[in-house]
């Protein structure tokens, strides 16, 4: 019995002399991820100002004494990886970073992850230019840029990535034109291009014949509107300096939303952009538009329009009857124009059934109000202010005083 416990005691001994030698022996970590792959990483961390690295934040769970592709829990968030069926590395196939305020720049090595299919380093500080080397990342299907602090022009090289469905470059200080060649981009669905300093006119776009939507909107764009991808259900080019006529939206037959406020497009509203099928959302206020063709819609048609807003054009004649037969339309805005004379009558039947939101003031409207603007005025938001109406202060709608006399007398010499 003694010599049983003696052996047993000379193993476990054994046992522990080995296991300690070998805690002393450094640890050989097998590479799964590819070497170049890393060195990237590494490099991209680096072109990040420490101080603006969130100790909760993705990048700082970047450890590189583990594999990034082999690590678990907590490490390496914000990146996805391949995984091979053979004995090749993996390879990064999506960076995506948190929104922490990441100050630093995009450098260069990104084009050597070529597998790469989603990168988004959206709302962070990232800055100077977009890297030619971008033209690398030929498997990208998402770049996402956004609300960063990217300076110069957009590369030219960025429409080498025939797989993007989703590009947005918006909230930078991108100034230059729009590349030609992002027509070529057949993939996209989603293009945004807002909040820069892009100069310009804008492409022709057709070619982006899967584009939903483009969102051009807050640049210093001119000249006239091109024809645009018949697919497009949203369409934002508003704050421009975008001249001439609209009837090119008319062919948008899938559009529900269509901004183009704050541009000195001119001329006539045609019926045919009030009869797109789909449109819910029509902002074409502060523009230079003189009038509105409203088609005569059947009492089977029901337009869904809901939201109408054409302020501040030059608006004039009288108020579009026709706008009670758009059923859907809840939002009218239809101040600071020229309209003159009453106001319909049947704008009184829809203040007590379905508008909500109607504002009328600084026109030159004239005459009584329809009886359901003073027993239903209170359910309604808006204003009848600076007309030439009889408004009693009485009701909300009339608070802000009409017009002085001589003004109204004025604009109806004009008138006639």
């Amino acid at each position: 019995m003694a010599s049983f416990l003696h052996s047993i005691l000379s193993l476990c001994f054994h046992y522990i002399i080995v296991t300690s030698v070998l805690s002393f022996i450094p640890k050989v970590i097998h590479s799964w991820t590819l070497d170049s792959d890393i060195q990237v990483l590494r490099t991209l961390k680096h072109s990040i100002d420490p101080g603006s690295i969130p100790p909760t934040s993705y990048l700082n769970s970047w450890d590189f004494l583990v594999d990034p592709c082999d690590s678990m829990g907590e490490r390496f968030l914000g990146i996805l990886c391949s995984i091979p069926l053979d004995n090749s590395s993996s390879r990064i196939t999506a960076i995506e970073l948190d929104d922490v305020g990441y100050d630093g720049y995009l450098t260069p090595s990104i084009g050597n992850l070529t597998e790469l299919t989603i990168l988004s380093l959206s709302k962070n500080k990232i800055r100077r230019t977009i890297p030619e080397t971008i033209a690398n990342l030929r498997r990208l299907t998402r770049l996402s840029l956004a609300v960063n602090c990217l300076t110069g022009t957009i590369p030219t090289e960025i429409t080498l990535l025939k797989n993007l469905e989703y590009l947005d470059i918006s909230g930078n200080r991108l100034s230059g034109s729009i590349p030609p060649d992002i027509s070529g981009l057949r993939s996209l669905t989603y293009l945004s291009m807002s909040n820069n300093a892009l100069t310009g006119t804008i492409p022709d776009l057709t070619g982006l014949w899967q584009l939903s939507t483009l969102d051009l909107s807050s640049n210093q764009l001119y000249g006239n509107l091109p024809y645009f991808p018949v697919r497009l259900t949203t369409l934002s080019i508003n704050r421009n300096i975008l001249t001439g006529h609209i009837s090119p939206v008319k062919k948008l037959k899938d559009l529900s939303r269509l901004d183009v406020s704050y541009n000195r497009l001119s001329g006539v509203i045609s019926k045919d952009i009030f009869s797109l099928p789909r449109l819910v959302h029509l902002n074409i206020s502060n523009n230079r538009f003189t009038a509105t063709e409203m088609v005569s819609f059947s009492g089977e048609e029901r337009p869904p329009l809901q939201v109408l807003d054409a302020e501040n054009n030059q608006l004039h004649g009288h108020l579009p009857a026709n706008l009670v037969k758009i059923q859907n339309l809840s939002t009218i805005n239809l101040a600071h124009n020229q309209f003159s004379g009453p106001i319909p009558q049947p704008y009184g039947n829809k203040l007590e059934r379905s508008w909500r939101i109607l504002y009328l003031e600084n026109n030159f409207l004239s005459g009584n109000l329809p009886p359901q603007f003073i027993t239903r005025g209170q359910r309604i938001t808006g204003s009848l202010a600076r007309n030439c109406l009889a408004c009693p202060i009485r009701i909300p709608l009339c608070r802000g005083g009409q017009r002085p006399i001589s003004e109204c007398l004025r604009q109806n010499n004009r008138s006639t």
